[in-house]
């Protein structure tokens, strides 16, 4: 193929955003691959020009969950572009919420969940109804930050004191499933063609299968029944990469789809292998498809970490069968093809659909305005937990820590203090200023040993303002501020912003 044929193609990033693919991950293509970075807030329109004016065909990136409706919007007045995963494939990655309803249209077996709006209905649910342990979880919002929004609770009085405490909305809890080997499996696939699978299993004294929270993986005895879900799940999505999260029953050997999406952590020859099956995609052939043999993991599980890190091409030669009893193999094995994905259709997205078993509403658009009316909690950065700080938009994990460490020595009563941190930026402030609460702090209620936190307040000034609130009794008015010795004109701008007088 002439590559003035080949579709011009370009990463679709976000600021602040791990970024999937890279121009490596292309190895061999021969045009350049454009970068188009949305710059949240009102980009949209910028966005869209951008792409225009650069004539691209495909974009290649998936989007977060606080994107997912501006993008669903931008694919809109983007008919002839097409996005690497569709917007429909990425439906799942929005929300707890989205998975439930995806697995219900396609008759994926799931657990059994139920979601609530209403408080009282999911309190009677758990008084009454519920068997236990069951398992809730936060359904809008980060969903790769291991188990930090996935709880279990034994009885009814833990349920209800968690929803208290997290007060998630909309409330979504599932039946336990009790686990094989007390692990769970994640799945990976390229063009519907499972190509690493493992167990996950809980550290010690910890029930969440994580490896990022202590646990442990096993690439060994994958079940049959855990990769024909998997497909199941991925042709359904019509998803060139999906990873599925999968439960297998302890008793009754069934599978169960615990999470699934096109967003998930890979390997990097992974990354490599996705690359290479898109190049096959987008040329119609004329670059190779990659042949990852199935149960490859096996081999490829036994090599040192460290080690496979490195290795970034990992390639595998076409297998040819011999003429001897290899014939005979398990014929289920050649079930698994790696395939071109059919394309996605606005239908393919679940609307009014009526789910028997789930407490919600059936207008799906009423659901999603009142998600986002009712999911906002303000938060203040000098006593939120690590959890909610990744709530954020586009917060990593990384990050979020470095800002909870930052506030056990720093009293923080404006998002612009943040900025004494080399990875935060105006920008990225911008983009949180919705979410969090006004964090000023009341003159009358503070005390010297919090004062001296505040930036800009050393120990003179903060003893300053201390005595004259003794003198005074209390402030009335900011303005009394200006009596107090050290605080001329700029000093009392700058500390109005970060005072106020409490009712």
């Amino acid at each position: 193929m002439n590559k003035n044929e080949l579709p011009k193609i370009a990463f679709l990033y976000l600021d602040y955003v791990m970024r999937f693919f890279d121009h490596s991950n292309f190895k061999g293509w021969p045009n350049k691959i454009h970068t188009i970075t949305y710059h949240w807030k009102n980009d949209k329109n910028r966005f869209i020009k951008e792409v225009k004016n650069k004539k691209i065909d495909i974009l290649i990136g998936n989007i977060p969950a606080t994107a997912y409706d501006t993008f669903v919007q931008i694919s809109k007045e983007l008919p002839n572009v097409r996005f690497v995963p569709s917007l429909e494939t990425q439906f799942p990655n929005k929300s707890k919420e989205n998975v439930t309803l995806f697995c219900e249209k396609y008759k994926l077996s799931i657990p059994k969940t139920k979601i609530f709006y209403d408080k009282q209905k999911a309190d009677k649910y758990f008084k009454n109804d519920a068997s236990y342990p069951q398992i809730i979880k936060k359904s809008y919002g980060p969903s790769n930050y291991g188990g930090y929004f996935v709880h279990k609770v034994d009885n009814n009085n833990e349920a209800k004191k968690l929803i208290e405490e997290k007060k998630y909305t909309p409330i979504y809890t599932q039946n336990a499933i009790d686990l094989k080997h007390s692990g769970d499996l994640r799945i990976m696939l390229i063009g519907h063609k499972p190509v690493c699978a493992f167990w996950r299993f809980s550290g010690k004294g910890e029930w969440i299968t994580n490896t990022s929270q202590g646990g442990s993986m096993s690439y060994e005895n994958v079940p049959m029944a855990s990769l024909e879900l998997a497909v199941q799940a991925s042709k359904a999505a019509k998803a060139e990469y999906w990873a599925c999260d999968i439960a297998i029953d302890a008793k009754t050997n069934k599978a169960y789809i615990l999470e699934c999406a096109t967003a998930f952590a890979a390997f990097p020859y992974i990354r490599d292998w996705i690359c290479q099956y898109l190049m096959w995609d987008f040329s119609h052939g004329a670059f190779q498809k990659p042949h990852v043999p199935l149960f490859s993991w096996e081999e490829l599980g036994k090599i040192n970490p460290n080690l496979l890190r490195t290795m970034r091409h990992i390639g595998f030669g076409q297998y040819t069968q011999s003429s001897d009893a290899e014939c005979y193999t398990n014929e289920k094995y050649n079930e698994f093809i790696m395939e071109k994905t059919k394309d996605s259709k606005s239908s393919d997205v679940p609307k009014n659909i009526n789910i028997e078993d789930l407490d919600i509403y059936k207008d799906l658009s009423k659901r999603n305005n009142q998600e986002k009316s009712c999911d906002i909690q303000k938060i203040n950065l000098n006593s939120t937990s690590l959890t909610t700080l990744m709530s954020l938009h586009a917060m990593e994990e990384d990050l979020a820590l470095e800002i909870f460490e930052y506030a056990k020595d720093n009293i923080i009563t404006d998002t612009s203090d943040l900025l004494d941190l080399e990875s935060i930026n105006e920008t990225m402030i911008n983009t949180w200023e919705d979410d969090i609460e006004d964090m000023r702090f009341d003159i009358n209620d503070i005390k010297y040993k919090c004062l001296i936190k505040i930036k800009g307040i050393g120990a003179k000034l903060a003893k300053n303002i201390v005595d004259k609130k003794e003198e005074l009794g209390k402030f009335t008015c900011l303005d009394e501020l200006k009596d107090i010795d050290g605080i001329g004109k700029n000093k009392f701008y700058e500390l109005k912003s970060r005072f106020k007088i409490g009712e």
